[in-house]
């Protein structure tokens, strides 16, 4: 049985459970830790997050005997979250560490931010720290209406802690981007019932509680 306003966070033994959890409960919603394909049958939304390198990430999905039940869950229109790793799972490939199959829920690929000269200087890899969101150039809604972006301005920053970003190929998927020096940054996407974002909410303070409250509610 669905408990209503309980969130689950898939533990596939990657990620920073504790955090996203303590951050999620502030928003009012109760949290469970989801480590069976029978605990996705009774929450209400799912948050799927990840640290570390995507194919390591993938594995420890498939190890963990979750990575069906979750197409299943996303299969039946019911609402999922990735955060940083977890966002770019969603996509068909990750190219860190050679080709890595992801989820294949959102078409696209997962690919290196390459270092550029900024005022003479090499930005240092990973991206780490603070930057603002903006809508997509291009983006026909003009607004984060309908989205769990919906309390926030453009401008509003969140914070940031990676090498890759995700690229969808329906550029209708990606509804905020960010930059990191000249290299664009595709800070959140939304299919139909999948959200993602490649910052991390727990850590971003009042901007990632709003993102939260939203997709809670």
């Amino acid at each position: 049985m669905i408990a209503k306003n309980r969130v689950g966070i898939v533990n596939y033994g990657v990620g920073n459970l504790m955090s996203v959890k303590r951050a999620v409960e502030h928003c009012g919603a109760e949290v469970a830790l989801v480590d069976t394909p029978e605990g996705m049958d009774k929450v209400e939304r799912l948050i799927l997050p990840g640290v570390g390198a995507f194919g390591d990430c993938m594995l420890a999905l498939d190890e963990s005997g979750l990575r069906t039940a979750l197409l299943n869950y996303v299969a039946e229109s019911r609402p999922l979250l990735g955060i940083c790793v977890g966002m770019q799972m969603l996509f068909d490939v990750g190219e860190e560490f050679g080709e890595h199959k992801g989820l294949g829920l959102v078409s696209g690929r997962v690919v290196a931010i390459l270092p550029e000269h900024i005022n003479g200087r090499v930005q240092k890899i990973p991206h780490i720290g603070w930057a603002e969101l903006e809508l997509p150039a291009g983006h026909k809604c003009g607004s984060w209406a309908n989205t769990p972006l919906s309390q926030l301005n453009a401008g509003d920053c969140a914070y940031f802690v990676h090498s890759f970003t995700a690229i969808p190929d329906d550029s209708r998927h990606l509804i905020a981007s960010s930059y990191y020096g000249n290299s664009m940054i595709s800070a959140a996407i939304k299919k139909d019932n999948i959200v993602g974002v490649q910052f991390h909410p727990e850590k971003s303070g009042a901007t990632g509680l709003k993102i939260l409250s939203s997709f809670i509610s």
